[in-house]
Order: C-alpha cells, then structure tokens, then sequence
C-alpha cells in the first residue's frame, strides 16, 4: 500500500469558532442549502455526529462515506476518513483529513489541513488530480466562508 500524505493552509477573516461551526458542526444541514445543485442531503447512518459516527453525503452524481474519527468543538479539530463512494476506486483504499481551526494574527482564521491518501499496491496520484482535489475544498471552504461574512450573525 502507498500512502501521500500533503499539508494545506487557508487563511480567512471569519473567526475560527465560526466557521468550525458552520462548516463542521452544521455542515448537514447548511451544505445542502448553500449548495442544493451538488448535495443533495447528509445524513448520519451510524451514531450523533461524535467519533465513531459514520456521515454519508449524498451528491448530484454519487456519494461519499465519511468515519468521523474525531471531533473537539473546544480545540476546533476535525479529523475523519473518507471510506466509501466517489473518491475510493480501485486504487485509492481511503484518504484521511485532519483539520485544524487557528485565529490568525489579523483576528481571522487559518484553517490547517492535512491530507492522507493510502493507495491499493504502488499507485500514484497525478499531480493534476491532486490539484483538483485541492481546487475542490477550497471552492467549498470559500462558499462558507462567503455566507459567514454576508450572514455577520450566523454561527457566533
């Protein structure tokens, strides 16, 4: 099995309890109506939302399986593992993320981000493909962020 494992950094002016909040904590209820083209629904198959819970989002085209290994509202950590539907093929075997929300020194927030994809064999991801994949969150990242700002009373 290969293993890559990469590091993202996001800065945001939204304060980081914030936008853990909106973006982790509510994200099954607030992704859907941000963006209602692409996600269709989340739901919790197995447990609350805690570690050990298992969160399916379906899509337009498709879904995803995340095992939600840990969640600490106080330290703004997030750590889960894609498990299942787009994304897991025949040679990637799971990809894990590890987030982290810091304030920044400007009052905002840095979003961490480390990423660990374990592929079937010797596999190796194109470059290209990573980029898309990077590409894809911060697009997300960005739409919670925009709402955050246009909604100041949202998630304080």
């Amino acid at each position: 099995m290969g293993v890559l494992t990469y590091t993202d950094e996001r800065t945001s002016p939204v304060l980081p309890a914030r936008i853990f909040k909106a973006s982790i904590v509510d994200s099954p209820n607030l992704m859907p109506k941000l963006l209602p083209e692409a996600v269709k629904s989340i739901e919790f198959i197995k447990g609350d939302g805690g570690a050990g819970s298992i969160k399916q989002i379906n899509y337009a085209e498709g879904f995803t399986k995340h095992h939600i290994d840990e969640i600490d509202e106080n330290a703004l950590t997030y750590k889960y593992t894609l498990i299942e539907g787009n994304g897991i093929s025949d040679k990637i075997k799971k990809v894990s993320y590890d987030i982290k929300f810091e304030t920044s020194p400007n009052g905002g927030s840095i979003a961490k981000m480390t990423t660990t994809i374990y592929t079937h064999c010797d596999f190796e991801i194109k470059e290209d493909e990573l980029k898309a994949g990077k590409e894809k969150m911060l697009g997300l990242y960005k739409v919670f962020e925009a709402y955050l700002i246009n909604n100041p009373d949202a998630y304080v």
